[in-house]
């Protein structure tokens, strides 16, 4: 019995038999268009009212077709599901229908993702790492190392070959430079069948600059009176663009099958009523016994989002606070947790977010509100990620900029905390590696975009003389993408190897100890216990206490007593005397933490 998956969007081309396809279009500034399918005579759609376009034609899977929405202008269909040469090409019509789901077979068991609780992410960009076919190759790899969810960045198809994906411009259709929709489709099945689950990161607050013609047929899908760093803001008050969003969302979760979406820079988007409104959508429409993973990027630190449907949060704070720990830089957003770092960090593990509702320097106002109340699974805590090493303008990974046994350390309170944790592709094996921002525009823009990333870094110390600024890669270079790409062998060094069993034995612990008491945990507080130092305790959902020292200072550092209980794990420089605590599986109350060291203890008797 074939398992097939398909959801009928509004817009777009739909299949409705072997040769017959329906054809939807919204263009409320236009009065007439035309669908021309290659190999067919032009054929004019009817229009239906509030700008909408219809026309069914005698095609099927494989035909190319655009709209004619002027004399001089045909353009690609803003719902196209494929679009095999480039974003300028025509669209391609896709029967989902045609792609047979294996995973339950394989499994033996219908796949309905996992709790949240059970989420260890690893970010991945899909060509450097060879396509969707090189991303499925390192599936099994992952899936024993206890990685248990891959976040793919953008899909929507871009300009060109090379792109981080944040200038997508459409949005329904995977990037054809990393493989067909089919291939897509594979991945997730595969991951699917060794128990892992897929996130895509989608962009809902822009389009690239290259290739949207929107704004030439659908002149309302804007505002113009709200400017964005992108240009006009979307303009979400249209049912038309709520709606083009909302499928957009489903389409995935529903036709490729993901088990969550991360969404981008959601503070961008204006109206915060359709945030809430696509959430109680995804959770109404998505089956019932079904794992399904909403998680935000979103600079305001919005605690009701985190209540009303969505699960978690990327924490920028715990980030930038234990970034400038480890590195002592303080220029850019970083000046924001310069002053006392340690304060930010415990602040971030006692109660979540940093800032919640403090003054914050470079916005020159107050930032975010209490987040308390959260549990800890609400945030998703990391060291890394795509926009903190490539956003640098040598794209350095802290493997380059920080103290190795102060980086160890910190690597294991984001394994081991009850935050749900997330890794950048490589940080399994300590890749040195640099991941630069990179892009494939035609020669005009790509040197906008080259020089203003240039100018962008010139209020950096670093960078203040030009000359050194012309050091910085040119995103349009292909050698810029080149040297961003995994590269395997790093894993076959003798440091690589001991990173990863690092990661193993960090990841098999959380697996035992900390997953299956997630659920219900809450934090207990946290507070510094040195000028580098915090001390952290979470309430686990059994009762027990789960405790975490780390110091990053140049000094030991005595803990509070009720950091006790069984060693999970513990991290300090090579050689380094644990001082009156020998024994290997207790913590005793007072033993000190070693510069650079961390302790991680559970007391699983507290609760009785």
């Amino acid at each position: 019995m074939r398992t097939t998956h398909a959801f009928a969007c509004t817009f777009g081309a739909t299949v409705i038999a072997p040769h017959w396809t329906r054809f939807r279009f919204w263009a409320p500034s236009c009065n007439h268009v035309t669908l021309e399918i290659e190999g067919a005579s032009p054929l004019p759609m009817t229009a239906e009212g509030a700008g909408w376009f219809v026309a069914e034609a005698p095609c099927g899977a494989g035909a190319r077709y655009r709209y004619r929405v002027a004399p001089d202008l045909a353009v690609p269909d803003p719902a196209s599901r494929a679009q095999p040469d480039d974003v300028q090409g025509p669209s391609m019509v896709v029967d989902p229908r045609a792609y047979d789901w294996t995973a339950d077979e394989r499994r033996g068991l219908p796949w309905r993702g996992l709790p949240w609780e059970q989420a260890v992410i690893y970010e991945i960009h899909v060509g450097a790492a060879d396509g969707f076919r090189g991303v499925r190759a390192l599936l099994p790899r992952l899936a024993a190392l206890g990685v248990t969810a891959i976040e793919l960045m953008p899909l929507s198809e871009f300009p060109g070959g090379r792109n981080w994906g944040y200038d997508g411009v459409l949005p329904y259709a995977p990037e054809s430079a990393y493989g067909t929709p089919d291939d897509l489709k594979a991945l997730v099945d595969h991951a699917h069948a060794l128990g892992m689950m897929v996130f895509l990161d989608v962009v809902y607050n822009h389009f690239g600059p290259d290739g949207n013609f929107i704004a030439a047929y659908a002149a309302p899908f804007f505002r113009a009176d709200r400017p964005t760093p992108w240009g006009a803001a979307i303009d979400f008050r249209q049912q038309a663009v709520r709606t083009y969003f909302t499928e957009n969302a489903l389409y995935w979760l529903m036709e490729y099958r993901f088990d969550g979406l991360r969404l981008d820079a959601v503070h961008a988007i204006a109206d915060r009523e359709w945030l809430l409104e696509l959430a109680a959508r995804v959770r109404a429409r998505v089956e019932a016994d079904r794992h399904v993973h909403l998680i935000l990027e979103n600079e305001h630190n919005d605690v009701g989002l985190l209540q009303s449907g969505f699960d978690a949060q990327w924490n920028d704070d715990g980030h930038n606070a234990a970034h400038v720990l480890l590195t002592g830089e303080h220029e850019g957003y970083y000046r924001n947790f310069a002053d006392e770092p340690i304060i930010h960090l415990a602040r971030v593990l006692g109660q979540g977010f940093a800032f919640q509702g403090q003054f914050f320097p470079t916005l020159g106002r107050p930032r975010g509100m209490p987040s308390g109340s959260l549990p800890p699974s609400a945030f998703v805590l990391f060291l890394q990620n795509h926009d903190q090493i490539g956003n640098r303008a040598m794209g350095e990974r802290l493997t380059v900029l920080a103290d190795p046994d102060a980086l160890r350390a910190c690597y294991g309170l984001l394994l081991l905390g009850p935050q749900i944790p997330l890794l950048f592709m490589g940080e399994e094996w300590g890749s040195r590696r640099p991941f630069l921002f990179f892009t494939s525009h035609k020669p005009e823009l790509g040197q906008i975009v080259r020089d203003g990333r240039r100018r962008e870094f010139a209020a950096f110390s670093h960078f203040a003389d030009p000359t050194l600024r012309e050091t910085i890669p040119d995103p349009n270079a292909p050698e810029t993408f080149a040297a961003s790409r995994l590269d395997e062998s790093e894993a076959e060094t003798a440091d690589g190897r001991a990173w990863l069993d690092l990661t193993g034995r960090l990841l098999r612990l959380r697996a035992h100890h900390i997953v299956p008491r997630l659920r219900g945990a809450h934090a207990m507080g946290a507070s510094p216990i040195g000028p580098a130092a915090v001390a952290a305790r979470w309430r686990m959902g059994d009762g027990a206490i789960l405790s975490i020292a780390l110091n990053l200072g140049a000094d030991p550092v005595a803990p509070p007593g009720w950091v006790a209980g069984r060693v999970l794990h513990r991290s300090a420089p090579a050689g380094h005397d644990h001082g009156h605590d020998h024994s290997p599986n207790h913590h005793h109350a007072g033993a000190a933490v070693p510069p650079n060291g961390l302790v991680v203890c559970l007391d699983d008797i507290a609760h009785g």
